[in-house]
């Protein structure tokens, strides 16, 4: 029997909590949450949960999270678990940004892309040609990223409005975050609906997203294939390195203010994510569509334990034991397909 083969009858042995973990089972999870949220309206327990405005609240508050986890996405189907330097990638471009809003606004705006992509860039070489591990690589160039901050802005803080060369700059800026389209909906979500139909579209469609699944699945097949794994894992990289980029924005427009921490924290926010939507650590198996079931779970999770007076550790708490167990979980479903790497 080929390989193909025996993979195909290990699937149909796959256990009921990993298939759970596909688009549609993230979607029917997120459904539970709303009816979870209903029962606790319904009984008093909570206020305005089923509310058009807080649906609204909800897709603003994740929106951010989002972009980042799209992106995310890339580096764990190829395999490379998760880019440790998004947090820093996200300080870093924001505060260049803001830096050069006395050039103007999309000046500001280009410069800052070049340096998330040469960020992103070097990742692609060191991880992508060298075969560096990418945990140890990113998690150093996070900190290379940081001493950089420190080392140019000494600790400062800086403010759109006192950089910009003009008020119009100042409010472009400050509107990457505000902008309401309808007088509701954020620029954000915008951003995010356009991102995951374009990955999706991607991930599925093209050849490279066909080239990414099998270097994520078994990229020593892939290389016997005649696939350019070092590229393929490169380009994987740049994406992530360009939604940083664009969280990095987004963030710093929400705060206002360019400063060393900004994006702190996005790394493992967007990897629970990327893992709740069916994105396996292993590599090269779920979907876009499945990362934003994962942000919307998140989303409605904060909004139901906010509204229950849940301190923000607590909830810290929460979601570190669902990773766990969502980990767990993708990891027992993986052994009886015939992976041990996640």
């Amino acid at each position: 029997m080929t390989e193909t083969g025996i993979l195909d009858k290990r699937a149909l042995a796959q256990s009921g909590f990993g298939k759970i973990l596909n688009a549609l089972g993230i979607y029917g999870v997120a459904g539970l949450f709303l009816v979870l949220g209903a029962i606790l309206q319904a009984t008093g327990t909570i206020n305005n949960f089923l509310t058009a405005q807080n649906m609204l609240n909800i897709l603003d508050a994740v929106s951010l999270l989002g972009i980042v986890a799209v992106g995310m996405a890339f580096v764990t189907y190829s395999g490379h678990y998760a880019d440790l330097s998004v947090p820093t990638t996200m300080a870093l471009t924001g505060i260049v940004c803001v830096a050069m809003l006395k050039y103007g606004f999309w000046p500001a705006i280009i410069i800052s892309f070049i340096v998330g992509l040469i960020i992103g860039g070097i990742n692609a070489f060191a991880i992508g040609k060298l075969k560096a591990n990418p945990i140890i690589w990113t998690l150093a160039v996070n900190y290379v990223s940081m001493g950089v901050i420190r080392l140019v802005w000494v600790n400062k803080q800086i403010y759109p409005d006192m950089q910009a060369s003009t008020v119009k700059a100042s409010d472009m800026f400050d509107n990457i975050y505000r902008l309401r389209f309808f007088d509701r909906i954020a620029l954000p979500i915008i951003m995010l609906i356009i991102l995951v139909i374009v990955l999706q579209f991607v991930l599925r469609k093209t050849r490279f997203g066909v080239q990414l699944k099998m270097t994520g699945a078994a990229r020593n097949a892939a290389t016997f294939s005649g696939i350019n794994v070092e590229r393929v894992i490169g380009t994987a990289f740049l994406i992530c390195a360009v939604t940083a980029t664009l969280g990095g924005l987004t963030v710093t427009s929400l705060s206002r203010v360019g400063a060393w921490y900004n994006g702190a924290g996005y790394d493992f926010k967007a990897v629970t994510a990327v893992v709740i939507g069916g994105v396996t650590l292993a590599g090269g198996r779920g979907s876009i569509i499945g990362v934003l079931g994962g942000v919307l779970i998140i989303g409605l999770m904060n909004n139901i334990m906010t509204l229950l007076g849940i301190g923000t550790f607590s909830q810290d708490m929460i979601r570190g034991a669902i990773f766990i167990i969502v980990v767990g979980i993708n990891a027992k479903s993986l052994r009886i397909l015939g992976r041990d790497d996640a």
